[in-house]
């Protein structure tokens, strides 16, 4: 569940990171001011940021109550219908997870390297692009991901509550599903107004309040970073966590690998306690290199089809 909602959180941050900056290309434009980098100062994100910043997070929860209104009835169904094909969906999940993991990645190499000399900064300005359509797009991403995560969270909810009546079932996986989404997207609400707070307590007459605001200014940035970095690593976790447990044989060789660390003197259980972790985070790492490989390969093999 924690490394669900980083994920999520990594996603609004992503989502408002690469609008904030389309629009500071725009707004550049339009005022024929070329500064010397991308990064937006706290009267810039007051300005144009923080305009979309709430629009683009109730984009994505009013996403994530659609997919729960199609998750909840679907897998009351399949858990009547076809218990046994749960397994099988979570696990094209979790691939599709470990998938997103790498193409973050790769994304974050490339865009250091677009980032730096004037040609990549040129190159930017000469984009034409509709900021609506774009923000769409990235807010599609997210509740792609949040479709998956959620999933996640009603199955495993409904394993809870397996022994009980229909009825029971329903009404838990309906709550758990209405707590989870105003819970988690409230939470983010917060996290990404943290700079309006530190912009409006910069500009109070007390000083301890200006010091506050100044600190949050300088933290708000800083921790929307580490929230991408630890979401990606969580998007690893996740996915490769659903794939083990889903594979009987990478679940039982998990295990085993954990009981004989754990017989190491001294450090065994330490070690043999993050183990699990590790291994999902290696799993989802391979199993996502693999799916992008393989999707990769897809165009090249409809270029060039057998004769």
């Amino acid at each position: 569940m924690a490394s669900s909602l980083l994920i999520l959180l990594d996603d609004i941050a992503a989502v408002l990171d690469d609008v904030a900056v389309m629009s500071k290309m725009a707004a550049k434009k339009t005022a024929g001011v070329l500064g010397d980098d991308l990064a937006l100062n706290a009267q810039q994100v007051s300005g144009v940021r923080a305009e979309r910043e709430l629009p683009v997070v109730w984009g994505v929860a009013k996403g994530s109550f659609i997919n729960k209104l199609i998750l909840v009835p679907l897998a009351l169904l399949i858990s009547v219908v076809a218990p046994w094909l749960i397994n099988p969906l979570l696990m094209i999940g979790g691939l599709f997870l470990c998938y997103e993991g790498v193409e973050k990645v790769l994304h974050s190499l490339q865009h250091k390297k677009a980032k730096t000399g004037e040609a990549a900064q040129e190159e930017l300005e000469q984009i034409e692009t509709d900021l609506a359509t774009f923000e769409k797009d990235k807010i599609k991403g997210a509740i792609r991901t949040d479709f998956i995560l959620s999933a996640e969270i009603v199955v495993i909810s409904l394993g809870t509550v397996a022994a009980a009546t229909f009825g029971t079932k329903v009404m838990v996986l309906s709550v758990i599903a209405i707590l989870m989404t105003v819970g988690v997207y409230g939470f983010v609400a917060m996290i990404v107004k943290i700079d309006d707070l530190g912009l409006y307590l910069t500009q109070q007459t007390s000083n301890v309040k200006q010091s506050i605001g100044r600190g949050l200014l300088v933290f708000a940035p800083k921790l929307m970073k580490t929230l991408t970095i630890v979401g990606t690593i969580a998007m690893f976790l996740v996915g490769g966590g659903i794939i083990t447990h889903a594979v009987s044989t990478l679940h039982h060789w998990s295990e085993e690998a954990v009981d004989h660390i754990q017989h190491i003197p001294t450090v065994g259980s330490v070690i043999g306690a993050l183990t699990p972790t590790l291994i999902n985070l290696l799993i989802g790492i391979v199993a996502g290199l693999a799916v992008f490989v393989v999707n990769q390969q897809q165009p090249k093999c409809k270029a060039h089809p057998k004769r």
